[in-house]
This record gives C-alpha cells, structure tokens and sequence, in this order.
C-alpha cells in the first residue's frame, strides 16, 4: 500500500464529514450576515445608538457599496442572474439526481447565498433613496431576514448532511 492511498483511506474526503466543509458553511453565514450590503454591522449598531461619526461613515460606505451593486445589476444583471441559476440548476441536478455528493454540498452553500444576493440588491436599491437616520432600521430588517435564511440554510444542510453520512457503510461497500 502507497502513502496516498493510506492517507484517502484515513482521511475522509467527502463532503458531509469534513471539518472543512461545515468551517466554510459557518464563515460563510457569519460573514454574509455581518456585512449588511458591505456595511459592517457594528458600524450600524453604532449609527442607530446615536454615533454622528459612524452614521455618516456607515451611510457613505452603504451609498458607494449600494451604487456599485446597482451598476454591476444595471449593466450585466441579466447574464449574471441566468449564470447563476444555470450554475445553481447544474449543481442541483448534477447533486440530487446524479448523486455527485460534493455537487449537493455545493448547492446546499450557493442557493440560499444566491437568494441572499437578491436581497442585497434589492436592499442595496432602497438604501439610495434612504436618509441617514433611516439607514440602521433598513439594515436591521435586511440582517434579520438574511439570518433566518441561514438559520434556516445551516439546519436543512445539516439535516441532510447527517443523513448522508448515515447512509455510508462504515466498510466502504
């Protein structure tokens, strides 16, 4: 027996039992809920306790990041949105129907991430006709509901990550 084939043996390379995978789902969800259309969320706490400082800065960061996300949809909007399902429909397809374990991973990570792009954009177009003042509740309500999305994410994908690795054979057959 060679190195590489005792290391697969040892290591377990699929995707529902690797540490690596359920770390990337977890910064995954914590980042996209913590920058709220390129807002960091501590700036925007700040801002609805009152912080003149980080209320301007939290509205300048949101207006450049809401005007760059509105551009990207205006100009390329359509191709990107067909690419994306088209890519979202593949890894479906190819994960469930096929049974490709890593394109189910996949797709349990770019679905709701894909709906969550969404709602960035459209937040990103309410928030360029948003006051100052008015900012943190808008960014609030847009967090709130991308963590029901990933609360929600996080417990199917690990519901069927479970059952995947249930269903393995512990002797490999």
């Amino acid at each position: 027996m060679d190195f590489v084939q005792i290391a697969f043996e040892v290591i377990d390379l699929r995707s529902f039992s690797n540490l690596w995978f359920w770390i990337a789902l977890a910064v995954l969800w914590s980042t996209a809920s913590y920058w709220v259309v390129g807002v960091p969320f501590d700036m925007v706490r700040r801002a609805s306790r009152g912080d003149e400082v980080a209320s301007r800065d939290a509205h300048a960061l949101g207006t450049i990041h809401a005007r760059r996300l509105t551009h990207i949809a205006d100009v390329s909007g359509t191709w990107a949105t067909a690419f994306t399902w088209f890519a979202v429909t593949a890894l479906g397809l190819i994960g469930f129907v096929y049974g490709l374990e890593f394109a189910q991973a996949i797709f349990l990570l770019f679905a709701p991430m894909s709906l969550v792009g969404w709602l960035n954009l459209r937040t990103a177009r309410k928030l360029l006709s948003t006051d100052p003042d008015g900012l943190p509740p808008l960014l609030f309500r847009h967090r709130r509901v991308v963590q029901g999305i990933g609360m929600v994410s996080i417990f199917v994908t690990s519901m069927w990550g479970m059952w995947m690795n249930l269903n393995v054979s512990v002797l490999g057959g």
